[in-house]
């Protein structure tokens, strides 16, 4: 399905630059992107199982739902995304706030993993 590979494309180009970023100290920018490529990913999942959602919440819940409360991933990759999604939202909207370099490197770590699991999946289905 090319909407898939396109997603997991674009998932991988976006973790590139969160992993760029953090080497330019743009530890905001590092979370937001962080954030996309595993939100990319958990939609191109949805896909393999025809669903699509029309929010962000929408997709973290369906994904939980489908694919973590099945056993097809485990709870942590759940949390994950739950957790990546709040500090994308410090990281492009809070004032006040800022990501250290080692909740940045720490959110890295963890995206590169659930990019890892979930493109390992997708590649099985498709």
């Amino acid at each position: 399905m090319s909407a898939i590979r396109d997603l997991i494309a674009k998932a991988e180009r976006f973790l590139g630059t969160a992993e760029k970023a953090v080497e330019l100290g743009d530890y905001d920018t590092c979370a937001s992107r962080c954030y996309y490529a595993m939100f990319y990913l958990a939609e191109a999942a949805l896909l393999t199982k025809s669903i699509t959602a029309s929010s962000h919440k929408g997709v973290i819940t369906l994904f939980g739902q489908h694919f973590v409360k099945t056993g097809i991933f485990p709870r942590e990759l759940g949390k994950a995304l739950s957790e990546a999604y709040d500090k994308r939202l410090i990281g492009d909207y809070a004032t006040g706030l800022a990501l250290s370099r080692e909740e940045a490197e720490e959110l890295l770590l963890t995206a590169r993993g659930f990019v890892q699991q979930v493109t390992e999946y997708l590649q099985r289905q498709t």
